[in-house]
């Protein structure tokens, strides 16, 4: 009885984790049927800082300056132009990344390892008793050959990466927070859909105001912190992706 309790609880326990798996499956199913043969719906146009998981940069800052005034001067002290500066420099001011990537890199790792040992151990005199060892020791032994053990190992390992990458896109950002010395934390999304497939851009870091061009663009290699993101979602991007089952049992399965 005792073993049957057992198996009746851990069969209950195994088609509870498997409702809960298709429960939480289930509603991203449902929300999925529903938009069969519908076009991948674009999310509106919000503020970024109202977004919740919006969180403010915070970053090592140095110790404030004091502001030099000169009398009968129209150069402010740390202006860039004599004349209004159209770069961004504000909270809300737009301005244009360019992300030109081109990357390529291989590398190639071999390792070999191998390790051989041997141990040899006799007991041919004892004092004129090594003939009575076979009374203390259950079977016959010699005693020219006590021990004799060998060990051996072997590894080979192999890696290679090869990777190329080329990105050119340019997407428009919005300064969201201005930090005390000077450099701003940006912000981008962009959204565009075609034949059923929504693409999404997704670009924030933190840069300096000296790094905007004067066409109020700016390199993504010049951001610090860039988080940069390029994605989709749709119908294609549905048939590139692994079943969620298959998904499951690749992080579950131990071999």
């Amino acid at each position: 009885m005792t073993f049957l309790n057992a198996t009746r609880r851990s069969q209950g326990r195994v088609l509870a984790l498997a409702g809960l798996a298709m429960a939480l499956t289930g509603c991203n199913a449902v929300s999925r049927l529903a938009t069969v043969g519908a076009e991948p719906p674009l999310t509106s146009i919000e503020n970024p800082v109202a977004r919740p998981d919006y969180r403010p940069v915070s970053m090592p800052m140095p110790a404030p300056q004091p502001v030099e005034r000169n009398a009968n001067s129209l150069w402010r002290t740390g202006a860039r132009a004599f004349f209004k500066d159209q770069r961004a420099a504000t909270v809300g001011d737009i301005l244009t990344v360019v992300v030109d990537l081109d990357d390529e890199a291989t590398i190639n790792n071999s390792t070999t390892r191998a390790r051989t040992g041997t141990e040899d151990a006799s007991l041919n005199a004892l004092l004129g008793y090594e003939t009575s060892l076979n009374r203390i020791l259950p079977q016959s032994i010699n005693p020219g050959n006590l021990i004799d053990a060998d060990s051996a190992s072997g590894s080979t390992g192999t890696g290679t990466i090869s990777r190329d990458e080329d990105i050119e896109l340019r997407v428009a950002a919005v300064v969201t927070q201005v930090l005390p010395n000077g450099n701003m934390a940006i912000y981008g999304r962009q959204e565009f859909r075609v034949n059923y497939e929504a693409r999404q851009l997704q670009i924030a870091g933190v840069i300096r105001p000296e790094d905007v061009t004067s066409t109020n663009t700016i390199s993504y290699d010049q951001i610090a912190e860039a988080r940069i993101s390029y994605g989709g979602r749709g119908q294609i991007s549905d048939l590139q992706q692994p079943r969620y089952g298959q998904q499951v049992f690749d992080i579950l399965f131990p071999f």
